[in-house]
């Protein structure tokens, strides 16, 4: 699994632009650990072990964007990353999750990019196989009378539970049952073959079999050995044959699911899973968010210690090896991002082991209304251009003029003043509030164009923003 770490800092800060609006600090310190990574990989292999990862604290209020920051840098690289809550886990001995579960979480986001790229590299036989098995199913031969059920020593057990010995086989290849091909259904089915690699055929419904998904277990004993790196339901899914179960699908449809099922079996699963303990050692990125409620200051009353559950973080975060069900992972080069308001609390606040191990320390700004200005308007993703796009489907042509913008910012930031700072989150209530009417009505609406002005602003929602009790509810 080849991941994109070659981008220089500044190509990294660039990228991050396109989606976040200011905080350049903060960009800057993610995009030199990123850098760093690459330029590790670049070192003989005794220099790489000696060098860990800078882990970073970001520090800021709610919205200002933090975990946007970290998402946007591990999907321009193509890293597994997950984001975690801080004040989910709990201390040894006590019941709920252990800290060793996000690095378990971020062995299975490894694992789906490692699978989803070996599916890539299969894509091409895979789909061939998968035309193949739709026309199959077009166009059935002549089945042999099958007696094997007779023979079968677990036949009998089925039986004995209610269950259709029929519906149950001992490998995933069962649905090629013996049959008779006639020269006619030979030739029929080259034609479909055609006509399917054509596209003729796309909403032509068919009835496929497929292999029934094994649903994860859910018992009292999962959790105890998840901890020890053993999967209870796969293992108890060995125990029992994979049953197969009809769909009624269109022929595209089909085909996706065939050629999913088709690249499965021409792909390695051990290789898989040893490059994506690969992955996830060499680039993973765990975010750990609200890891300020996790001092002593910001602890709830209760039994379970915030201080034990930093000393139980610690050692993740200084390296060490966990078990998973894909081998053992280690943590030395696992990036670490930390994150908190530290309102109540402060940075120094974390027993020193762990500041220690956050050694880049950055402090988000809180959004002016300038800031707010530009999230509507310049990233890709602007709320502005989304919530066009939405009403474009109804055939409306929202048209927000500079100066209802502004309006929009203005209103956003006075509420952050006045009431609880949440950032950029306030524009989405806002937005909501504004548009509510033409999102409603819309469906009903003939005209074409509708135009949002600074006065139509005002008129649903300045009232709302003089009251401030009003607002602290609504707004």
């Amino acid at each position: 699994m080849r991941v994109r770490n070659d981008f220089t800092p500044r190509e990294i800060v660039t990228k991050l632009d396109k989606y976040i609006v200011g905080q350049q600090d903060a960009k800057k310190a993610v995009a030199v650990a990123l850098r760093n990574r690459y330029r590790r990989l670049k070192l003989d292999e005794d220099m790489q072990k000696e060098i860990t990862p800078k882990n970073i604290l970001m520090i800021g209020a709610t919205g200002v964007g933090k975990t946007e920051i970290a998402r946007r840098l591990a999907a321009i690289v193509d890293a597994p990353f997950i984001k975690v809550e801080a004040t989910k886990f709990t201390e040894v001995g006590y019941i709920g999750r252990d800290v060793e579960s996000m690095v378990r979480d971020l062995t299975e986001a490894s694992i789906q990019l490692v699978r989803e790229e070996y599916r890539r590299n299969v894509r091409g036989r895979a789909e061939k196989r998968a035309v193949e098995r739709v026309a199959k199913a077009l166009a059935p031969g002549i089945k042999k009378q099958k007696s094997s059920n007779d023979n079968n020593p677990l036949a009998g057990m089925f039986k004995g539970m209610g269950m259709d010995p029929s519906q149950f086989s001992q490998n995933a290849d069962d649905d090629e049952e013996e049959e008779t091909v006639t020269e006619e259904i030979s030739s029929k089915r080259a034609e479909l073959i055609d006509q399917i690699g054509r596209g003729v055929l796309d909403s032509r419904e068919v009835e496929i079999k497929v292999t029934e998904k094994k649903k994860a277990a859910n018992s009292p004993m999962s959790a105890p050995m998840e901890q020890m790196g053993i999967d209870l339901s796969e293992t108890l899914g060995q125990l029992t044959p994979s049953k197969k179960v009809k769909r009624k699908v269109t022929v595209k449809e089909a085909l996706d699911i065939f050629a999913e099922e088709e690249a499965d079996k021409l792909i390695n699963t051990e290789d898989i899973n040893a490059d994506a303990v690969h992955l996830t050692e060499n680039s993973g990125i765990i975010f750990v968010d609200e890891i300020d409620k996790i001092t002593s200051k910001g602890q709830n009353s209760g039994q379970v210690s915030r201080e034990g559950v930093q000393r139980d973080i610690l050692p993740i975060v200084e390296g060490s090896s966990v078990p998973t069900k894909y081998g053992t992972v280690n943590t030395d080069h696992i990036l670490f991002i930390g994150s908190g308001a530290f309102h109540v609390s402060k940075p120094s606040d974390l027993i020193p082991e762990l500041q220690g191990r956050f050694p880049i320390r950055v402090e988000l700004d809180d959004l002016t209304k300038d800031d707010f200005v530009k999230i509507l308007t310049e990233p890709e993703n602007a709320l502005i251009k989304q919530y066009r796009a939405l009403l474009e489907t109804e055939n409306i042509d929202v048209i927000f003029t500079m100066e209802a913008i502004e309006e929009i910012a203005g209103i956003a930031y006075e509420v952050n003043e006045s009431t609880e700072n949440i950032g950029a989150r306030r524009l989405h209530t806002i937005l909501e509030r504004l548009l509510e009417d033409l999102l409603f009505e819309s469906p009903d609406m003939s005209m074409g164009e509708v135009k949002i002005t600074k006065k139509y602003v005002e008129d649903k929602i300045g009232h709302i923003v003089q009251d401030k009790d009003l607002s602290r509810y609504i707004l």
